[in-house]
């Protein structure tokens, strides 16, 4: 079987920065475990699969990292916008349903596009095993009960610094970890480490931005502000909170566009 595959660099202005998504449309589904063997194959942070359907969406969409699925993937969601939209001009918006993180819409803005994520609001919680897994000092830490912790730090200089414990990270469960900070290179500067789902650190992390809006826009006191994913690969990320939607607006570069055989 042979499977429109494309490689996309999201929250990227020119390739090789970002955070890549491998993206494969399907007509209907496979079994979980073929999806799952596929990602593995593809080993990119995340596989996103995406089936036609008619009704409040256009697609139904998953996501797949090389060790499991995942509630919401942001970076994902936006590559699989930028699939839809560049191959079809006469679109200016494209629905997703997805399982767990109900749906996402993505659109065109200006050169690059706007995506629509829910607004998972953190709330404080003492995350002792969390924080010393990461090896920071925390000026606070909250939790989603998704399973995302957002430790907040001192300073950019601090995120940077960040030296986790890969091993002990992983152990803590099916969790992302979030360290983030007021920053110079932006105004919030985090790093996301999700060693469970076999991805040591995140390029670029949509859904971590989900959970950092609301908070760092109480913090901020404005509802709209930038953020950079301070990684090895690194990307900028727009962000407005719109009630109950955070919305994240970043550009999209395809690198690579061939065909999954599938035996």
């Amino acid at each position: 079987m042979r499977i429109p595959f494309s490689q996309i660099d999201a929250f990227a202005d020119q390739a090789f920065v970002g955070n890549p998504a491998a993206v494969m449309p399907l007509s209907s589904w496979f079994d979980d475990a073929t999806l799952q063997k596929i990602a593995a194959e593809n080993n990119l942070s995340e596989t996103a699969f995406l089936v036609p359907m008619n009704g409040d969406a256009d697609f139904e969409l998953r996501w797949f990292t090389p060790a499991a699925e995942v509630a919401l993937c942001g970076h994902a969601t936006l590559a699989s916008g930028h699939f839809v939209l560049s191959s079809d001009t006469t679109r200016d918006r494209v629905r997703f349903a997805t399982r767990q993180a109900g749906i996402l819409e993505v659109s065109r803005r200006g050169t690059g596009y706007e995506m629509a994520l829910p607004a998972w609001v953190p709330h404080p919680k003492p995350l002792d095993d969390i924080v010393a897994a990461l090896g920071v000092t925390a000026k606070e830490t909250l939790w989603h009960d998704k399973g995302y912790a957002l430790i907040v730090v001192e300073d950019e200089a601090a995120v940077r610094a960040a030296r986790p414990d890969g091993r002990a990270v992983k152990a803590l469960g099916p969790f992302v970890h979030i360290v983030a900070a007021q920053g110079e290179t932006a105004q919030v500067v985090s790093r996301v480490f999700t060693d469970y789902f076999d991805i040591p650190e995140d390029p670029v992390t949509g859904s971590a931005h989900a959970v950092m809006v609301p908070y760092w826009a109480d913090v901020l006191g404005t509802t709209s502000f930038s953020a950079y994913q301070a990684s090895a690969r690194g990307g900028r990320v727009g962000c407005r909170l719109d009630g109950d939607r955070v919305v994240l607006t970043g550009s999209c570069i395809t690198v690579i566009e061939g065909t999954f055989l599938l035996p």
